[in-house]
């Protein structure tokens, strides 16, 4: 291994969480919700958006390096494309947040929104392992672009569902009186 790619490998499973044996994509989206809490604690939409796509950059190459040196096409323990993808399953909540006026949610308001990230957090591996058209496909994609791209299709994909799961939610509520 030449200097630095052990530290590469080690960001690109997940600091080490890609190492458990047991559901380490699991523990990846763990993880991810972790990041997504850090970006959320900026209490900057732009920062969000900014650290989710930055992670998304470093999570390409960092798969692509781990690729190389598992000598494997994604790896069970490259999770960085996991914890990469949290923020943007949870991403459709906070686009909703900020523009109803109420800014990012924050650990005030902790309690009106822990539900949603933890049906973004089940929504999204519920997908990432069922991978439904177009996120197998994008798989097959090459290096590290197939390894995180795909997982980001499933995030939007799981954003989308609690998107729409969060508006019939409301007009069945409305509804009902």
């Amino acid at each position: 291994m030449k200097p630095g790619e052990a530290v590469v490998l080690w960001l690109a499973q997940g600091l080490g969480t890609g190492r458990i044996r047991f559901a380490p994509g699991t523990w990846g989206s763990l993880l991810g919700v972790a990041w997504t809490a850090a970006l959320l604690s900026t209490g900057s939409p732009w920062a969000y958006g900014l650290g989710a796509m930055a992670g998304v950059m470093v999570a390409i190459p960092a798969s692509t390096t781990a690729e190389r040196l598992l000598d494997a096409h994604d790896p069970p323990s490259v999770v960085i494309d996991e914890v990469v993808a949290m923020p943007v399953a949870f991403g459709g909540h906070v686009i909703l947040w900020v523009v109803s006026g109420a800014g990012l949610p924050s650990w005030a308001t902790f309690r009106a929104w822990w539900p949603y990230l933890a049906a973004a957090f089940v929504l999204f591996r519920i997908l990432d392992i069922a991978k439904p058209w177009p996120v197998r496909t994008l798989q097959g994609l090459p290096g590290g672009v197939g390894v995180v791209v795909d997982d980001i299709a499933a995030a939007l994909m799981a954003a989308a569902l609690l998107h729409v799961g969060t508006w019939g939610w409301f007009v069945v509520r409305l509804a009902m009186g």
